[in-house]
C-alpha cells in the first residue's frame, strides 16, 4: 500500500473519530477482559524469561503463573527472615 497524502491521513482521522469501530463480542470475551474480570494482573516479560518459565512450568506440571508466585513467596520470606533479624 502506497503512502498516505496527510489530507488522506487527516480524512482517515476523521473518519474513524467520528465512526470508531465496533468491537465484536459481548465485551466480556476477549482476552484483556477475560482476565480483567479474575482480576488478573498482566506482566510482559522478554522472550527469555517466557521460554524459561514455560520450561520450568511444563518440568513442574504447573502454569508459569504458579511458577512466578512461587518465586515471589520465596523472596517475600526471603525479605521477611532477613528484615527479622
Amino acid at each position: 500500500m502506497p503512502d498516505l497524502t496527510d489530507e488522506e491521513y487527516d480524512a482517515l482521522d476523521e473518519y474513524y473519530t467520528k465512526n470508531p469501530p465496533k468491537l465484536s463480542g459481548n465485551g466480556k470475551s476477549g482476552f484483556f477482559a477475560r482476565h480483567a474480570e479474575k482480576g488478573d494482573t498482566l506482566i510482559f516479560v522478554d522472550d527469555l524469561s517466557a521460554n524459561w518459565l514455560r520450561i520450568k512450568a511444563g518440568a513442574a506440571n504447573t502454569t508459569p503463573e504458579a511458577i512466578i508466585r512461587q518465586l515471589v513467596g520465596k523472596e517475600i520470606a526471603a525479605a521477611c527472615s532477613a528484615a527479622s533479624k
